[in-house]
């Protein structure tokens, strides 16, 4: 029994050493925790600072970045007038493609033997009408002239005729050349005589 008590009498001792000591301990152990905390702190700060660049870091990549600008809006601009060019160029090429059959059938009607007049001025009046269609589905179309009140954005006055009444007055009497729009746009002013009254 002795041992026995022995045992509970050291373990008590250890316990009541572990009391006494137990608060010092736990300043001793805050006071390391917050040495521990403020060194990681310290290793976060450094860390974070070496992730961050420096300003003139950040200014020499503000630069290159300012020059792949540059350099990529240059090559844009450059792009951009060889296809103004290249468009310039070749601009015609859809108008010319679409004229070539009307230059054909002309081709034709010149090589064609035919002495019938009446013939030949059939011939002529399809070609005709086969460059009108060709010209409207390019855009191109004709400037009414017939009775209309005269227009300065499509007609141009090259004569006046006198003592056309008051019905006739202000109104297009002739048109000498035909006009024509390309996509709503005048290219060429109908040039015809004005009534007066």
């Amino acid at each position: 029994m002795k041992k026995e008590e022995k045992d509970i009498e050291l373990e008590e001792q250890k316990e009541t050493k572990e009391q006494q000591e137990t608060p010092e301990t736990e300043a001793e152990n805050k006071a390391e925790t917050t040495e521990e905390a403020a060194d990681e702190e310290e290793i976060k700060d450094a860390q974070e600072t070496a992730k961050e660049p420096s300003l003139e870091e950040q200014i020499e990549e503000l630069k290159k970045q300012a020059l792949y600008k540059q350099a990529e809006f240059e090559n844009f601009r450059k792009r951009t007038l060889k296809e103004k060019a290249d468009l310039i160029l070749s601009g015609g090429e859809k108008t010319i493609t679409a004229i070539l059959p009307v230059l054909d059938d002309f081709e034709r009607a010149i090589a064609d033997q035919s002495d019938d007049p009446a013939a030949i001025k059939e011939g002529m009046k399809l070609i005709f009408q086969k460059f009108q269609k060709t010209l409207e589905s390019l855009g191109v179309k004709k400037i009414e002239t017939d009775g209309v009140d005269f227009n300065v954005d499509y007609h141009e006055a090259i004569a006046q005729v006198p003592g056309m009444g008051d019905d006739k007055a202000g109104k297009v009497i002739d048109c000498v050349q035909t006009g024509y729009t390309l996509n709503d746009k005048v290219i060429r002013f109908a040039k015809v005589a004005v009534g007066q009254a």
